[in-house]
């Protein structure tokens, strides 16, 4: 496949919610110590951004990188617990420093710890889902790292490579900016191959991509080309375009947004809205059913609404919230999805309409809905 030539990049002018992601050696110097001159670029970029009316959340690596030399690391460490006690001196002065920045351009910010399963527990799924658009709602930028003080085997090669792209599908963004401490995908290594020529657009993905991807990044970082290429396969999966691009090109990410063809662009896939929620909600096992009257059979199927209490008619099993559900009319499966409710409280509230919850509850009812329309899946 040539994937040398350059493609329209207009479609880019439509996006309204982006994820962009930093690595470890464009916020720090050679030495370790953090690099404020490129994240003050960063933070102003992703303030404008913002400002224009676009949803932005960022990705960063550098908890474990800004933590070593705070505890006297001239390099990394084999120990995982020293990679851990870095990682949790770290993250503080990392987040302190964004914080400090972002106020300065007068943005809010949440920061979210993130782990890879994350995304594949149905419950933690749906509480990640949930907190990254209620801070998007609330005006707030979403600061996502990999909890790496307390998680094990995600401190490998490319986990935030990975994890951005998780993030991605999660938040249903419409693109991803992955900024690297190189121009983007090149046909050969360029540190090697001087006559090596930049893939400026990749509209269709390919395995023979990962042929051409290298390995580990720098000695301050973990991710490399490769993991960049995992992270573009997930992307376009999702539906969801992303780029890799130089993190201190001049104005990178609004040079971006304005259309302007930098770096290498994988082209998402067409992907139906219904089935990017297919492996979340079909890959775990089904605790339980709902019943549904006529009214909500046809609401569900025919104007894509959310499960309400009020057309459930009855609960077969038991289920926590958070758990994967069927939901039923008669004997005919329409749906599954992730419930909002356990079991007990669904048949605390059925039939009950939205502004009689809290008192069938006994409490403040946390949800309208027993199953969002954005984590439901309709099988009919």
């Amino acid at each position: 496949m040539n994937y040398l030539k350059t493609g329209d990049r207009e479609a880019i002018l439509k996006k309204k919610r982006v994820v962009v992601k930093v690595g470890t050696s464009s916020i720090t110097y050679e030495n370790g110590k953090v690099n404020f001159r490129y994240l003050d670029h960063l933070t102003r970029q992703l303030a404008d951004l913002k400002n224009r009316g676009l949803d932005v959340v960022l990705v960063t690596s550098g908890a474990i990188g800004v933590g070593l030399p705070m505890l006297g690391f001239h390099k990394k460490p084999d120990f995982l617990p020293y990679k851990q006690a870095a990682a949790a001196v770290g993250q503080g002065a990392l987040m302190n420093t964004y914080e400090h920045l972002f106020h300065e351009y007068g943005q809010a910010v949440g920061q979210l710890l993130f782990t890879k399963g994350d995304a594949v527990n149905s419950k933690r799924y749906l509480y990640m889902r949930g907190t990254i658009q209620a801070l998007l709602e609330l005006g707030a930028i979403p600061i996502v790292n990999e909890n790496d003080a307390v998680s094990a085997d995600e401190i490998k090669i490319g986990d935030n490579d990975t994890l951005s792209a998780i993030v991605a599908s999660v938040a249903e963004a419409d693109l991803l900016i992955i900024l690297s401490d190189i121009q983007g995908l090149y046909t050969k290594d360029p540190k090697s191959h001087p006559d090596a020529e930049l893939i400026h657009e990749v509209p269709a993905f390919s395995r023979e991509l990962f042929a051409i991807a290298g390995g580990a990044g720098t000695a301050r970082g973990t991710g490399g080309m490769y993991t960049k290429i995992q992270a573009a396969e997930i992307c376009v999966h999702s539906g969801i375009d992303m780029i890799i691009a130089k993190s201190d090109e001049k104005e990178v990410l609004l040079r971006i947004m304005d259309g302007e063809e930098i770096g290498t662009l994988f082209r998402g896939e067409n992907v139906h809205p219904q089935l990017k929620k297919r492996d979340i909600i079909i890959g775990t096992a089904v605790k339980g059913k709902i019943f549904v009257d006529e009214g909500c059979r046809k609401a569900l199927l025919e104007k894509g609404s959310s499960l309400l209490p009020v057309g459930i008619i009855d609960v077969e099993g038991a289920f926590s919230d958070g758990d994967t559900v069927a939901v039923y009319f008669e004997d005919q499966e329409l749906a599954r999805g992730i419930s909002h409710y356990s079991s007990e409280d669904v048949q605390k509230i059925m039939g009950h309409r939205t502004e009689g919850l809290s008192e069938a509850l006994g409490m403040a009812a946390p949800y309208d809905t027993v199953i969002h329309r954005d984590n439901l899946l309709v099988m009919r």
